[in-house]
């Protein structure tokens, strides 16, 4: 009797387990395919990082969905029209990483989001933050790469800021252009390690190679 009791707890439980997996799992793939459209309405950026904010609080032991948190709001940061609110968004997105960090370090996919948030706070004021932020988004490129050598995203990021760097400063779409190279070349044969796991980026490397086009 009592063997058939715990069977049964223990049937129950397995049940429960996959249960919340797939909800979880159904949550995170809604919620990553509206990201893309986003953009068109940027404020729904903040209601999906809020989204994935609920989702990373119910799975305390997930990175990814406080990573897609954090990549949603530093992109609201980029976007943000106003300067004085900029700052604050992007203090948000490094909260949300931070955590992603504590539960993933030294992860390649997580220096990114850090490089981006690094940049959103130095796009406030360039001339003034580049010393400090610019460093600091380098840094964290270089960082995501050297954990991930198969990354295309911190060549993305590298060559999205040559792009639009000036050319008596190192940048322009001659310097861009190798680097966006790369980034696609990786894109051809980067497996993302599971069904979650982001893959964005692609569209924007193309993009940025038509404008170098012109």
């Amino acid at each position: 009797m009592k063997k058939s009791f715990l069977l049964s707890v223990l049937i129950l439980g397995s049940f429960a387990g996959f249960s919340q997996s797939d909800r979880y799992v159904s949550a995170m793939q809604k919620n990553i395919a509206a990201i893309d459209s986003s953009f068109r309405n940027p404020p729904t950026l903040l209601g999906l990082s809020n989204n994935f904010e609920r989702i990373a609080n119910a799975e305390k032991t997930q990175w990814l969905p406080y990573y897609y948190a954090a990549l949603c709001q530093v992109n609201y940061g980029f976007m943000e029209q106003d300067k004085d609110k900029v700052d604050g968004i992007a203090d948000k997105a490094a909260e949300l990483i931070h955590k992603a960090d504590s539960l993933a370090p030294k992860n390649s996919e997580i220096s990114c989001i850090k490089s981006m948030i690094a940049s959103c706070h130095m796009m406030v004021n360039p001339m003034q933050r580049y010393m400090e932020y610019g460093a600091e988004s380098g840094t964290n490129l270089d960082n995501s790469i050297e954990q991930d050598p198969t990354n295309p995203r911190p060549y993305l990021l590298k060559g999205q800021g040559l792009r639009y760097t000036p050319e008596q400063f190192g940048g322009g779409c001659a310097t861009a252009k190798p680097v966006l190279q790369t980034a696609l070349d990786k894109f051809v044969t980067f497996k993302p390690a599971g069904e979650l796991y982001p893959t964005w980026g692609k569209d924007r490397v193309n993009q940025l190679m038509t404008e170098c086009a012109k």
